[in-house]
């Protein structure tokens, strides 16, 4: 298939917008119209993950970190990213990554940490502010169906577990056709007053331009009158980490075996273990140490995350226990997550997941 369709898959999923802003996530190397035969995914794009990519005649790979984070001014091989990235565009090789984005979204890499431990209907940490917008339309009342159908379609009036949400307010609104306009209704030089809805539905920014698009084809008026608001509101869906609570409360030791089990990890450093048992749970996967204040205000027992430094494990304060189990570790079922969503997808195309292991950090026992 072309690899416009696996990119825009991915990027409908988990939105390129949702990314942060140091991020490089989106399509690395490659063409959107090349045609692709076979992918690979991984956690991150290596030499041999690119190597294997060549001897399993796969030329797609999907890995969440980018391996470009920063401008590169010279491609003379001389660090591992040059290699790899000289080395896919010798071998037709497209490269595309899905990092904080996939971080950011409620069903992503969070989600699937929740999902190993068991914990039901978590919600996200730190949701997004600015990330919502409102949109009001004036329409007259023999097209406000219309014209709210074709916004809820395009993506708008969706608020936590409820879509089709909107609110209309009737009004009168007035109008004065001049010489070269072609209105809908009433005259040319004769000031028209119309029955209208107002029409107002809230969305996430990434979709205006759908929605405005959608509004514009479905409404009678030649010119169509509306207003546009930016949201302070925090947006649920989107956003930092996640924190929910255990089917029940374990005691510390009862816990970290728990989780050394669930998430298949050989080492944990942890903070001092609390007198108290633990069941509310906060996560996020990679580097999460910026989330500990929000865990904790958020009543966590626990925090899952990775790569605190010393004197960040401090900050714990003996109010929360920080529970590091290493940024692969914490990241790594994010390979099956891409692979299933993938496939369910497009079950037909040859698809799997890297059998090399890309983690840096090797533990001696």
């Amino acid at each position: 298939m072309k690899l416009l369709e696996i990119t825009s898959f991915l990027e409908n999923f988990a939105p390129l917008e949702w990314q942060e802003d140091y991020d490089n996530s989106g399509l690395i190397v490659g063409r959107p119209d090349q045609e692709i035969n076979q992918a690979l995914i991984s956690l991150d794009c290596t030499e041999a993950v690119i190597d294997e990519a060549i001897q399993s005649n796969c030329n797609l790979i999907i890995s969440h970190h980018p391996i470009v984070f920063k401008g590169m001014k010279r491609f003379n091989d001389a660090s591992y990213i040059e290699r790899v990235i000289s080395k896919a565009i010798k071998h037709g090789i497209a490269l595309y990554a899905i990092h904080t984005n996939l971080d950011n979204i409620q069903l992503g890499v969070n989600q699937q940490i929740m999902n190993r431990l068991g914990i039901q209907k978590p919600l996200i940490l730190s949701p997004k502010e600015g990330v919502l917008k409102k949109l009001s339309v004036f329409v007259p009342n023999t097209h406000a169906a219309q014209v709210r159908n074709a916004l809820f379609a395009a993506g708008a009036g969706n608020i936590g577990n409820y879509s089709e949400c909107s609110f209309n307010i009737d009004g009168t609104g007035t109008f004065f056709p001049k010489e070269n306009a072609n209105p809908s209704l009433g005259e040319i030089g004769i000031r028209e007053e119309a029955k209208e809805t107002s029409i107002e539905v809230i969305y996430p920014k990434h979709l205006e331009r759908s929605i405005l698009i959608a509004m514009f084809e479905s409404h009678p008026y030649e010119e169509v009158a509306y207003n546009i608001y930016s949201l302070s509101n925090t947006y649920q869906e989107i956003g930092s980490g996640m924190v929910g609570n255990l089917s029940e409360a374990l005691s510390a030791d009862d816990f970290l075996a728990y989780l050394k089990e669930k998430m298949q990890v050989s080492v944990i450093r942890h903070t001092q273990k609390l007198k108290k048992n633990i069941q509310r749970v906060a996560v996020c996967g990679g580097a999460g140490s910026f989330l500990l204040r929000q865990a904790i205000r958020a009543g966590a027992d626990a925090f899952i995350s990775a790569d605190f430094k010393y004197h960040e494990f401090f900050d714990a304060e003996n109010k929360i226990m920080i529970a590091d189990i290493g940024h692969f570790e914490s990241e790594q079922f994010t390979q099956h997550l891409l692979l299933e969503k993938i496939r369910n997808k497009f079950p037909n195309f040859a698809i799997r997941i890297t059998i090399e292991n890309t983690n840096p950090i090797k533990y001696y026992f």
